[in-house]
């Protein structure tokens, strides 16, 4: 059932016209439709039918302008092919397009595989989550195609078709010159793996499931998903590793997919789809982070620009053996606005929030206010600094840092293999400095942690 009414608000009026949708999908009454507190709009709702309790969630659109699949219905039909193979994902009830919204089980369990019982739980959910994963990659891609998802062809597609989805995206929303994401991209492009040729379906952003009694209930999350190199699906389940633990080791995790899947890991491939997706992700969220619009998760996307360049430089380090260099701390001072931002905080901290959502929407300003404390206090010093590397790299000076990036950006777009050490080391030490403003803020917590496992 699909509903086609034309608002896309997902305030009162949208929620009452999703409750009516809910009920005409089911056939049911909704006695329970609760927010989901994140950063996009999803409901818990209890359906009552025959008197029978329904457990269903509602999965809205993300907002603002960083999908890089628009239409979520894409989304809820992958999900449908998935459960038609015997896949362990939610079972879709109806697609609403306006608001959009996909209805589906809610999975019981958690996602969270610390707090499993013991280990020898932990073990076992991460040897269910792995043959599950390995079943989805065995889907036949004739069945997305069907439904939309593009087949690439030849090894160079299907190593690159991530960067061929975002490309698009990237190049229209991008606010501010970006000197680092052109200097990989064109490394990604130069350094494609030519031996891979088999395409499968991916997740994508893989790693997300849920458990329950030492079992795991399902995948979930495919807005991302595509047909390319299912060494994708185990590059970004290393990158989810590192901040949600998946059971087990990563190595002995690429060990039990081996296992099912009945076919060797490419250990050097995963490291190149390490650094593909850190930058993609990247290349996502640059627009907004350079220049917000209203109603973006900014402090969301501040972290994930600080977290997902860290993981770009140690994928980088790993790939090409150059090391990072140290960088020396900057100076700690009091800002010039340090007494009016600290009168904005306390003005914030005092609105009153009656509900979970908005006490989300609090936090989130006093993160942004925190950050705006440490680039008030530091940031004059980094750009500085910065413009001297770049002032010294190309031999002129430069009035302030978007001209100096500009040009610099001109530069990796002309500069030869050659060029890769001095450059990499150039954007390590830029983003050395923007660690030492911001790594110590809420914002910055998820970056400082950025570790890549090893693959064996």
């Amino acid at each position: 059932m699909a509903c086609t009414d034309t608002t896309t608000d997902y305030g009162a009026d949208g929620q009452a016209r999703l409750r009516a949708f809910v009920e005409h999908a089911t056939g049911g009454k909704v006695v329970r439709m609760e927010r989901q507190v994140r950063w996009r709009p999803a409901w818990f709702v209890d359906v009552e039918r025959g008197g029978e309790l329904m457990k269903l969630h509602l999965r809205g659109d993300r907002g603002g302008d960083v999908a890089i699949f628009p239409e979520l219905k894409r989304e809820a039909d992958v999900i449908s092919v998935l459960g038609e193979h015997g896949i362990a994902v939610p079972r879709i009830h109806g697609y609403c397009s306006e608001p959009p919204c996909i209805l589906m089980d809610a999975l019981p369990g958690t996602r969270r595989v610390a707090d499993a019982a013991s280990d020898a739980e932990r073990r076992t959910v991460a040897r269910q989550y792995i043959a599950e994963v390995a079943a989805m990659h065995r889907v036949p891609v004739e069945s997305f195609v069907a439904r939309g998802l593009h087949l690439p062809q030849g090894a160079r597609e299907i190593a690159l078709v991530g960067l061929g989805a975002y490309m698009p995206h990237y190049l229209r929303t991008r606010s501010r010159p970006e000197p680092m994401l052109e200097f990989v991209i064109g490394w990604l492009k130069r350094n494609v793996p030519t031996h891979r040729t088999r395409a499968s379906f991916i997740q994508f952003d893989s790693g997300q499931f849920l458990f329950q009694d030492g079992r795991m209930t399902g995948l979930y999350d495919f807005e991302f998903s595509m047909i390319g190199d299912p060494m994708v699906d185990l590059a970004t389940m290393r990158m989810r590793d590192n901040y949600e633990p998946l059971g087990e080791s990563f190595p002995v995790l690429l060990q039990l997919y081996e296992e099912f899947s009945g076919e060797p890991v490419d250990h050097e491939v995963i490291d190149f789809h390490t650094l593909q997706f850190a930058t993609l992700g990247t290349m996502q969220f640059t627009g907004t982070v350079g220049a917000g619009r209203p109603g973006d998760e900014h402090a969301v996307y501040l972290e994930f620009d600080l977290a997902l360049r860290q993981v770009i430089l140690q994928a980088m380090s790993g790939l090409t053996g150059i090391r990072l260099p140290l960088e020396p701390p900057l100076s700690e001072h009091t800002g010039n606005h340090a007494a009016l931002l600290a009168k904005l905080a306390d003005t914030v901290s005092r609105i009153e929030t009656p509900d979970k959502l908005q006490q989300s929407r609090q936090e989130a300003a006093d993160k942004l206010i925190e950050w705006l404390q440490r680039a008030d206090a530091m940031g004059t010093e980094l750009e500085a600094r910065n413009l001297h590397d770049i002032s010294t790299l190309l031999g002129r000076r430069f009035d302030n840092c978007c001209a100096a990036e500009a040009a610099l950006e001109r530069h990796v777009q002309e500069a030869g293999p050659e060029h890769d050490e001095t450059l990499l080391r150039l954007f390590a030490t830029m983003e050395a400095r923007r660690m030492h403003v911001f790594g110590p803020t809420r914002i910055g917590r998820s970056a400082t942690q950025v570790h890549l496992p090893p693959t064996r």
